[in-house]
């Protein structure tokens, strides 16, 4: 497993502990003792490293390459899926997935961008940067799950629409700003979860919701800490100062009141126990369904509307 910088002093304590594992199973030395006392260390430092991540830190974290991704969530949160395709215009964008599916014996619409694990997979997935045809897709599926009266879930994980010349002729703008209105009118329950990058419009696409919650190591803003420290300082170097100017953390999305939620992760990110991610996970969802669910159409949509039309006010003292 690859690490970052601020995890070293963890990854050299590990690595002790793996020479210390090696002298044990040899059998010429008990070295149970100071394999406990090493293991409560590193218990320690990862308490201490990942109870203070800085912004950028987080950043990193959730674009580990062993992160889970969409349809990693789909295949273990999930049964019966059946990934449905294309737009009925263009054609069908492959960093953009959905299709229908069962959760807790009741059907749901699952839609959300993927990334790829390998150059090729990227490179096939466009890095998670869905085209104008990827949120078209996604508006129908939405549509569709209204029309049987079935629960759309969201997963958001994308460093930003497709930012090339062709998306932008075939009206990525628009696509985006049409799901942002057929989404606040939706007939039925939403639950949207950024369980990586959550990065402009490309997020936002996708991004209207009864609840939006965040997994505790994921970021969500307006424009990536690198983008925003080149157009300020016209260098990528200053990346972790644009990080804290732009609180994209999740506590600090839900003390500005732009998200319902923060959904824990393991000790060091959601891809050190990804059996413990998809159960809380699943435990989340299925709360919030059982509430939004009981709630009467009219009702969540006024909700739904009333809580985006109230982000950005502020009372001057």
């Amino acid at each position: 497993m690859s690490h970052f910088d601020f995890e070293k002093p963890i990854q050299d304590l590990e690595d002790q502990l793996a020479e210390l594992g090696k002298v044990h199973e040899k059998g010429k030395v008990d070295m149970s003792a100071k394999i406990t006392e090493l293991e409560q260390k590193i218990l320690e430092t990862k308490k201490e490293i990942y109870g203070n991540l800085n912004g950028w830190q987080r950043v990193q974290i959730s674009r580990h390459p062993d992160r889970p991704y969409t349809l990693d969530y789909v295949e273990n949160c999930f049964e019966n899926f059946i990934e449905l395709h294309g737009d009925r215009t263009v054609k069908d964008d492959k960093a953009m997935v959905g299709g229908l599916a069962t959760f807790n014996g009741q059907s749901v619409m699952i839609i959300g961008q993927q990334k790829g694990r390998n150059t090729k997979q990227r490179q096939f997935r466009n890095f998670g940067m869905p085209n104008p045809e990827g949120y078209r897709k996604a508006l129908r599926l939405m549509k569709m799950a209204e029309r049987f009266d079935i629960p759309v879930i969201c997963m958001i994980d994308t460093p930003g629409a497709s930012p090339g010349l062709e998306a932008e002729e075939r009206g990525q703008g628009e696509a985006i700003a049409r799901n942002l209105y057929e989404m606040s009118v939706l007939k039925v329950p939403i639950i949207c979860i950024i369980i990586g990058e959550g990065a402009s419009g490309g997020a936002l696409g996708i991004g209207v919701g009864d609840r939006v919650l965040m997994m505790e190591n994921t970021w969500y803003s307006v424009i990536s800490p690198e983008s925003c420290s080149s157009i300020l300082w016209r260098t990528w170097e200053n990346k972790e100062k644009a990080a804290e100017a732009l609180k994209l953390t999740a506590i600090d999305m839900l003390a500005n009141k732009l998200i319902d939620g923060v959904i824990p992760e393991p000790l060091g990110g959601a891809h050190f126990d990804t059996s413990s991610t998809y159960q809380t996970i699943k435990d989340t969802l299925s709360i919030e369904l059982e509430v939004l669910k009981a709630k009467p159409i009219e009702t969540l949509i006024a909700e739904r509307i009333n809580k985006f039309a109230q982000m950005g006010e502020f009372i001057e003292g």
